[in-house]
């Protein structure tokens, strides 16, 4: 029996030609410790059993269910805008088609929200390949989430950290409904989980839980998948990947951050100033001569106001990246 006192909880599961892994996904969620009350699935016009099986799986676990069907399909960030819409669950847990929970992920999540400024909660994730054995590592050993991120967030501090990278992933992720107020409708030039996690620290309410609570599998055929942090990437990234649009794309998205949050109620001005001296050293970084010896007055620049600590993805190392990358 169901403890009637407990929080509850919606699940938004997104899927598109899922049925490899759907059964296990779906009955890892099921198993949870706490019970999940509804399961809102969007499917972005699979041509495989995907929604057949989630229709049989939620049916035998007698859980309600709300099935939406996108043809065409709506992309990745508008196929989970979609599905948080439909969710009534008082907190809201997001689901891919191809992960395992574990069975304690929802319990351990839901006690993070005995805080009441927490909006949005990501852990980390145990990296596993097709067959569900273990990869030896995890995802935040695969994203080199640093200690100082970790207790930006848990300190309430997380937009600090979001202002350099984003670190949720929204496999792991949980938040309260209430978040959509301020986060909907998601702009289409940020990915649904990454936005979440913005808006919910623009308000002091990110929240990170170190220890894995889900499987995340890795198949080769991930919509958004997770590379390993070797040196060869590294130094290809630094010295070989081109440029490209990557920081005028990052300018365009807090620019836009930075607009909606100034719309919103209840922020100091200091949390939408940010976001714009976010925009603009991605811009400046965006505006580099293509002549690598072009570039040193600028980076100095920059360099000199302590921005490439603060907003740099890789922080320092990114000095490096706009001295050394081809144009």
């Amino acid at each position: 029996m169901s403890d009637v006192s407990a929080p509850s909880v919606s699940v938004a599961l997104c899927t598109r030609n899922g049925a490899a892994y759907l059964r296990e996904q779906l009955a890892s969620v099921f198993a949870q410790t706490v019970p999940v009350a509804e399961l809102v699935l969007s499917d972005d016009d699979s041509g495989d059993e995907s929604v057949a099986i989630v229709r049989d799986a939620a049916a035998a676990a007698s859980v309600t269910l709300t099935v939406l069907e996108n043809r065409p399909p709506l992309g990745v960030t508008k196929n989970f805008e979609q599905a948080v819409r439909q969710a009534r669950g008082e907190f809201v847990a997001l689901a891919d088609q191809d992960d395992v929970w574990h069975p304690d992920k929802l319990a351990r999540a839901l006690a993070v929200f005995d805080d009441p400024a927490a909006l949005l909660v990501h852990t980390d994730a145990r990296l596993v390949g097709p067959d569900g054995a273990t990869l030896g590592a995890t995802l935040f050993d695969h994203l080199e989430v640093s200690g100082q991120e970790l207790l930006l967030e848990e300190s309430g501090r997380g937009f600090d950290a979001v202002l350099r990278r984003n670190l949720a992933t929204g496999a792991t992720v949980v938040f309260r409904r209430s978040l959509l107020e301020r986060a909907l409708p998601f702009p289409t030039s940020w990915v649904h989980d990454e936005w979440l996690a913005a808006v919910a620290a623009a308000y002091g309410g990110l929240r990170v839980l170190r220890e894995p609570t889900v499987d995340y599998r890795q198949h080769g055929a991930n919509e958004i998948g997770v590379a390993a942090p070797s040196l060869r990437n590294k130094v290809a990234r630094v010295a070989r990947e081109p440029r490209g649009d990557r920081n005028r794309v990052l300018g365009e998205k807090f620019t836009e951050l930075a607009a909606r949050l100034a719309a919103l109620d209840g922020l100091p001005a200091d949390v939408t100033a940010a976001a714009n001296d976010k925009a603009e050293f991605e811009r400046r970084r965006a505006g580099m001569s293509r002549i690598r010896a072009l570039r040193l007055a600028s980076v100095a620049r920059l360099a000199a106001s302590g921005a490439y600590p603060r907003f740099a993805s890789q922080g320092l190392l990114d000095i490096a990246r706009d001295l050394l990358q081809p144009a």
